[in-house]
C-alpha cells in the first residue's frame, strides 16, 4: 500500500503568485501485515499534478453561456485510467493550468517515502474564489497517479484564490509613493506580494472624509461621515452620525455590510429576477436625543472582495435602516448642576415611518499571509493507492 499526501505552504494566495505544493509518496506495510519477503516493493506508473477552478451554478437562476449547445461540461467524460482533474466534480472547468508530470515508473521499497515538488503560477486572469447564493468558484489542486492496469487516483487540496487588479498597468505603479530614491529598481526586484501590499495600502490608506446629508421629505435626519470609501477584506469600516440641528427625530437606526451578487443579464434564468444580497456584520443603536453616534463594522477576512466576471458581479455596501418619529418628542429637563437629578418619562406609543438607504463602497483583498492565519481550509490530504 502507497500512501500519497499532498501539503500546501499555504491555502490563500494572489492570482499571479506562485503555488507550491510537496506531495509525498510512502510504502506503508498495513499494521499486522505479514511481508511475502524482505524485498517486497510497490510501484506506480506515473504521477501528475494540476490545478484548476471549478464554476458551479444554480441553475434556477443562472444560464450557463452556451448550456443549449448540447456541450458536455469538461471533466465529465473520459476513461477512467486518464488524468482527468475535474472528474466527478459539479460545474464547470473556466480554468485549468497545463499538468505536470512529477515521475514515470515509481519503485518504493518498504517505509521508504520520496517527496516531489509541484511549482504552479497561479494565472493573472483567474477569477477569485466566491461562495455566493448562485454562483461558486472553487479551486483545487489535483494530484493523479495510477498502479498499472489499474484505475487512476485522485487527489485534491482546496486554496482560495484573491485577486488585485490591474496590477500589470503601469499606471498603477504611479500610485505608490517612492520609499527611497532606488524605487525602480526595487519594484523590479520586489515580488508580487510585495507589489500587492504596496497598492493595496496606497488605495485604502487614502483618508478623505465624506460627509453625507441624511434627509426625507420632512426634513433632516442628521449627517453621516465615513472616513474613507476603500478597505480591505478583515479592516474595520467606522463612520459617524451627528444629529445636532436635525428637524426630524431618529429614534434609532441599524447598519448592515452587505455584499450585492448581480448575475450578468445574458446568464439570468429570469429577466425581472431580484440582486442577491447577503449580511455580515450588523450595528444597532439608539439614538433618540443623542447629539452623536458612531458604527464600527468589522469586514471578515473570509469574505470576498468586489469582482467581476462573464457571469457575475459582485459589490458591496452599505444598508441603512433609520426609525424615525413622525412628530417631535419632548426632551427631558437637563438639570443646573451635576448635584441634581432628573426622570424622563418617554411616550407610551409612538407614530413612526422607517427609512432605507444604500450607501457603495470598494472592498479590496488583502495580504494572503494574513488570510491565511484564519482559513479554516486544510492544507493538505492523503489518499490510500
Amino acid at each position: 500500500m502507497i500512501v500519497v499526501e499532498a501539503r500546501l505552504d499555504r491555502t490563500v494566495y494572489l492570482a499571479g503568485e506562485v503555488l507550491e505544493c510537496f506531495v509525498s509518496f510512502t510504502n506503508q506495510t498495513p499494521e499486522g501485515a505479514v511481508p511475502l519477503n524482505s524485498s517486497d516493493s510497490e510501484s506506480l506508473a506515473w504521477a501528475s499534478a494540476q490545478l484548476h477552478c471549478q464554476c458551479s451554478v444554480s441553475e434556477a437562476r443562472v444560464v450557463w453561456p452556451g448550456e443549449d449547445t448540447g456541450e458536455v461540461p469538461h471533466g465529465q467524460e473520459g476513461s477512467d485510467t486518464v488524468f482527468i482533474p475535474s472528474r466527478g466534480e459539479r460545474g464547470h472547468t473556466v480554468l485549468s493550468t497545463s499538468p505536470r508530470i512529477l515521475f514515470c515508473d515509481l519503485k518504493l521499497h518498504k517505509g521508504e517515502t520520496k517527496t516531489y515538488l509541484y511549482r504552479e503560477v497561479i494565472p493573472r486572469e483567474a477569477p477569485p474564489s466566491y461562495r455566493g447564493h448562485s454562483v461558486k468558484y472553487s479551486y483545487k489542486v489535483t494530484i493523479g497517479t495510477q498502479r498499472v492496469g489499474a484505475p487512476t487516483k485522485l487527489l485534491r487540496v482546496p486554496f482560495r484564490v484573491l485577486v488585485v487588479y490591474d496590477l500589470g498597468d503601469p499606471t498603477v505603479y504611479e500610485e505608490v509613493p517612492p520609499s527611497n530614491p532606488f524605487l525602480e529598481e526595487q519594484r523590479q526586484e520586489g515580488s508580487l506580494l510585495e507589489l500587492a501590499g504596496q497598492v493595496l495600502t496606497t488605495i485604502t490608506g487614502r483618508k478623505s472624509p465624506n460627509v453625507y446629508n441624511i434627509t426625507n421629505q420632512r426634513g433632516t435626519v442628521g449627517k453621516f461621515t465615513l472616513f474613507k470609501s476603500a478597505y480591505r477584506i478583515g479592516e474595520d469600516i467606522v463612520g459617524s452620525f451627528d444629529y445636532a440641528g436635525a428637524s426630524v427625530p431618529c429614534m434609532q437606526f441599524t447598519v448592515t455590510l452587505q455584499s450585492e451578487e448581480h448575475i450578468a443579464e445574458e446568464c439570468r434564468r429570469k429577466p425581472s429576477q431580484a440582486v442577491a444580497t447577503m449580511s455580515f456584520s450588523r450595528h444597532h443603536e439608539f439614538c433618540l436625543h443623542t447629539q452623536r453616534g458612531h458604527m464600527i463594522l468589522p469586514i471578515p477576512l473570509s469574505a470576498t472582495p468586489s469582482f467581476m466576471t462573464d457571469i457575475v458581479t459582485v459589490k458591496w455596501r452599505l444598508h441603512f435602516e433609520f426609525v424615525l418619529a413622525c412628530s417631535p418628542i419632548s426632551q427631558p429637563e437637563l438639570p443646573t448642576s451635576q448635584s441634581e437629578s432628573t426622570t424622563w418619562q418617554g411616550p407610551s406609543s409612538v407614530a413612526v415611518d422607517t427609512m432605507v438607504w444604500d450607501l457603495p463602497i470598494k472592498v479590496l483583498p488583502t495580504n494572503p499571509l494574513q488570510a491565511t492565519a484564519v482559513s479554516l481550509i486544510k492544507s493538505s490530504s492523503s489518499i490510500k493507492v
